[in-house]
């Protein structure tokens, strides 16, 4: 089950089940939240107002908290199934390997017992023929036969080492046939693995995606109710409370911008960080879908790694976790507070663990800012910096 093959070919269908399946997920709490009637009445007292105001906008950042919580989980599985997809692309490639091997070995096997029928020709030619043409025939009785054709001690010779050969040389392709069908088998079980994780993780975002349908109902509600309260535009009010989810999201934990430093990282290369970027910035936009690595639609370690690519660096598979420690293989591993622009940054639910799983990855745009594909229902977008469930070490794959 190659990734791309997935993933690509199924984009469609994948973002149908994404934006227009009928899902059935778990009903979710409605804010008891104000009828026109009360706010206008709230508008006539400034105590009145006040409260009301407050309310309104604890609603929003409680929705937001909730769809937030979907959305690790959904990023959760969606790691889950990269890895996954990961271990059978891997197994893929060395079944591939065993059956060019398989089929090297076979020729080498059939090259040996065509020698054996050339000896028993040449054997037949010098007069020996009833058991030349015996020999030729019942490749399986060589062994006794090459002895009783009479011929000289050398050509007797010759036909045993031939014969050792071509057994040694079937042996040799049927070990190898045996290898192929365990990996094979191997394969079917991984891929069975991928299949269960990638449903998992559509069904996480399909939750997620059903939150944010219900949310953004409630939220235009909200937006509308604040306008009249505040006497602004329902759109002001909606990038307002965006801005102050955002500064929730950046004051919801610390990130540890004291861990020591590992090795001794040369700076990033501006020419391969621009080239980089350029990449991603064109992808602004584009939607997050699930195991998605382009052309036009991302998850977060697909951005991270084909803006690499386009760079001419490799930062590992399509993985925040394998990313991570392709990164701690090469050394290029650096405390956040020695971050530069380019470097990428990881979540986790394992801050502790050095080697544990990252559920979500980004890249560190400068002045607080990260570009990244956020999750479903969201598209590539740079935005400031969430520190919490931020990994104490970012890499930087343009180094040195």
């Amino acid at each position: 089950m190659p990734r791309i093959r997935l993933i690509l070919t199924a984009t469609a269908a994948i973002a149908a089940m994404m934006f227009t399946s009928t899902v059935v997920g778990p009903a979710w709490a409605v804010p008891d939240y104000p009828s026109a009637e009360e706010v206008a009445a709230a508008k006539k007292k400034v105590s009145e107002k006040r409260a009301m105001i407050a309310r309104l906008e604890k609603y929003l950042a409680d929705l937001s908290v909730e769809s937030d919580a979907l959305a690790t989980t959904a990023l959760i599985k969606a790691e889950a199934y990269n890895q996954a997809q990961d271990s059978v692309d891997l197994m893929n490639t060395r079944v591939n390997s065993l059956q060019t091997q398989v089929d090297a070995a076979n020729a080498q096997a059939d090259q040996a017992l065509e020698q054996l029928g050339q000896l028993a020709a040449q054997m037949y030619r010098n007069g020996s023929a009833g058991n030349s043409l015996n020999l030729f025939l019942n490749a399986d009785k060589a062994d006794d036969l090459l002895y009783q054709l009479g011929a000289s001690e050398k050509i007797a010779q010759q036909s045993d080492q031939l014969y050792q050969r071509s057994i040694e040389k079937q042996r040799y392709a049927q070990a190898l046939a045996d290898e192929l069908s365990a990996a094979k088998e191997e394969l079917a079980a991984k891929a069975k693995i991928a299949q269960d994780a990638y449903a998992e993780a559509q069904a996480a975002a399909n939750t997620l995606q059903a939150k944010v349908d219900e949310n953004k109902a409630l939220n235009r509600t909200f937006y509308a109710q604040l306008a009249s309260l505040r006497n602004t535009s329902a759109d002001l009010e909606r990038r307002r409370a965006q801005g102050l989810a955002d500064e929730r999201a950046q004051a919801n934990g610390t990130a540890d911008t004291t861990a020591p430093e590992l090795y001794d990282v040369g700076d990033a290369n501006a020419d391969k960080v621009e080239v980089m970027f350029n990449f991603a910035k064109a992808q602004l936009g584009e939607p997050y879908v699930l195991g998605g690595i382009g052309p036009n639609v991302w998850d977060c370690s697909g951005i991270t790694k084909a803006s690499y690519a386009a760079a001419g660096i490799y930062i590992g598979t399509h993985s925040a976790t394998n990313q991570f420690r392709t990164m701690a293989a090469a050394k290029k591993l650096i405390p956040l507070n020695q971050l530069q622009p380019g470097d990428l940054m990881w979540y986790t639910k394992e801050p502790g663990n050095f080697d544990g799983d990252k559920y979500h990855i980004v890249i560190f745009y400068g002045n607080g800012m990260m570009l990244e594909a956020p999750r479903p229902g969201r598209e590539v977008r740079i935005v400031p910096i969430r520190w919490g469930e931020m990994f104490k070490y970012g890499g930087r794959p343009s180094a040195p």
